[in-house]
């Protein structure tokens, strides 16, 4: 495939994630207003964090009077994901130079690793597969910066908008990407057993009950899948 071949694909495999995302971000930009931060500050933390559940994170505490010591340590956390992100993407983009590196790193959201890492275990030898990546990312990132807008402009307009459970769009079409992912055993128990630490560790501070599930998770698919690669090497 070529440049633009990549890039235009990775945008229309975003689609659903895009419009799951739509009414995350609107209702982002209609309760950073509410909660005093101006147009200015609204749109300038979706372009310089671009970390949709941090920023929500950061609104709430707000409005507690948290200091910023708690507020960077939460986002930390509540981020620490980004390190597995990370780690799983490097072997197919630490050939890259720093000018591909740095951006797309900075525009990897949990949407654009569910596509772009599909894209990387594909069999081809395609070498343009970071043109698919800077798609995937590109368009999220365009896509929040929008919503955002949308929901400064009109949010206002709108009572109570955070209450009409919009925002369970983006979790429906995020499980519609990943449950067909879960090819074997291992990835499956791994998936039931951090969805289950997820919500008993549901009332942790500082959302640490997701750094819990994400281990939890983590340990056991590891755990299974030596289980079967040992299995494999006796039979």
């Amino acid at each position: 495939m070529s440049r633009q071949s990549e890039f235009l694909q990775a945008t229309r495999d975003m689609l659903p994630l895009l419009v799951g995302a739509m009414p995350f971000g609107i209702i982002f930009g209609a309760l950073a207003a509410s909660a005093g931060l101006s147009a200015g500050q609204t749109l300038g933390m979706s372009l310089l964090v671009f970390a949709g559940s941090a920023q929500f994170i950061v609104i709430s505490l707000l409005g507690t009077g948290a200091g910023a010591a708690v507020l960077l340590l939460t986002t930390l956390v509540v981020n620490l994901r980004h390190a597995l992100y990370s780690a799983t993407l490097q072997p197919f983009v630490r050939h890259l130079p720093a000018r591909w590196r740095v951006p797309l790193a900075f525009w990897l959201t949990d949407e654009a690793f569910a596509v772009v890492q599909h894209r990387y275990a594909a069999a081809d030898s395609s070498p343009y597969k970071h043109w698919y990546f800077l798609g995937a990312a590109l368009a999220m990132y365009l896509n929040w910066q929008l919503c955002t807008l949308i929901g400064v402009l009109f949010g206002q307009s709108v009572p109570d908008l955070a209450a009409w459970g919009l925002d369970f769009a983006m979790l429906a079409t995020f499980i519609g990407v990943v449950v067909p992912m879960l090819r074997n055993r291992p990835q499956v128990a791994a998936a039931l057993v951090a969805g289950a630490v997820a919500l008993a560790c549901h009332g942790w501070p500082y959302k640490l009950g997701l750094l819990a599930a994400a281990a939890s998770g983590i340990a056991v698919g590891l755990l299974l899948e030596l289980h079967v690669a040992r299995a494999e090497e006796l039979a």
